[in-house]
């Protein structure tokens, strides 16, 4: 009797986790150029109108351009992530030198004597404001990048890269910040406020180009408020920025790389395990 419940509850997982994919697959046709498409297709309201997940909606002013497709171009990568970045962390290690063109120590100097006492929390959470942006946009529009999910895994690998960079390299360098604390090079709270605002730029550039300027500008503000606060120096700002831009590019770009420009099929779907107790799957194919 309680091998027949086990059996039970695993075939009723099994119609749970197939039945919703079953039932799409026989009503919506197969489009075309896969490879290029989201795994997942975003449904309209209208049943009798399916669009593919990377493609333009009906009243949409463009589509995803075939630049915004080809993440995986090394040229591309190399225009738009290596060199940009490159700049920025290559002018953060110029900078921590006390003399030259432009040092960091004059900035702090400039900073002690305009605004001794500034002091503000905002920098704490301005960075993750752009946030707010990527579960709105996912509320009110049907057309997205990319699924929630595969946004949500791309952002956290970005977030990992990242981190893998800046934390060993606080170590390394062993730099004191301009409060006499340590670990100053490069900026943690930049390196992240730039890696969302990146994040932003790729997901949602195709919507408004507002969107990457908002995102930018408040990245940009962090890390000018990381100084303004004493936390940080000029040279740790520059550097942080160009970590977060280059770790968001190469997960895009590995990305690319890895799913020929399509995707990852994968899917969250709610079930019941053996327990009798409601869970989530997650459905993965290659």
């Amino acid at each position: 009797m309680k091998a027949n419940k086990l059996l039970a509850v695993h075939l009723l997982c099994l119609s749970v986790l197939f039945g919703p994919i079953a039932a799409v697959a026989q009503v919506q046709p197969k489009p075309k150029r896969a490879a290029q498409t989201d795994t997942l297709r975003t449904i309209s309201l209208d049943p009798d109108i399916f669009v593919p997940g990377d493609t333009v909606l009906p009243g949409q002013k463009k589509p995803f351009t075939e630049s915004q497709r080809l993440e995986g171009d090394n040229k591309r990568f190399l225009k738009r992530a290596v060199i940009p970045s490159a700049v920025l962390i290559g002018a953060g290690i110029y900078t921590i030198r006390e003399r030259g063109f432009i040092s960091s120590f004059d900035v702090n100097d400039a900073r002690d004597k305009v605004l001794p006492r500034f002091a503000t929390n905002a920098d704490d959470f301005l960075m993750l404001a752009p946030l707010a942006g990527l579960y709105g946009f996912n509320i009110i529009s049907s057309q997205n990048r990319h699924q929630l999910s595969r946004q949500t895994l791309l952002l956290l690998a970005s977030g990992a890269v990242a981190s893998a960079v800046v934390w060993p390299t606080k170590k390394i360098t062993d730099i004191d910040r301009p409060n006499g604390k340590s670990y100053a090079f490069p900026s943690g709270h930049t390196t992240y406020a730039f890696t969302i605002a990146t994040f932003m730029d790729k997901e949602f550039r195709h919507k408004s180009p507002w969107v990457s300027i908002t995102s930018y500008t408040l990245a940009g503000a962090t890390g000018v408020l990381r100084v303004l606060n004493d936390a940080h120096w000029m040279a740790d700002v520059l550097a942080g920025a160009g970590v977060g831009i280059l770790s968001v590019n190469t997960v895009y770009w590995v990305h690319a790389k890895l799913t020929q420009g399509g995707g990852l099929n994968t899917a969250v779907i709610p079930v019941v395990l053996p327990n009798g107790s409601p869970g989530v799957g997650l459905l993965v194919n290659f």
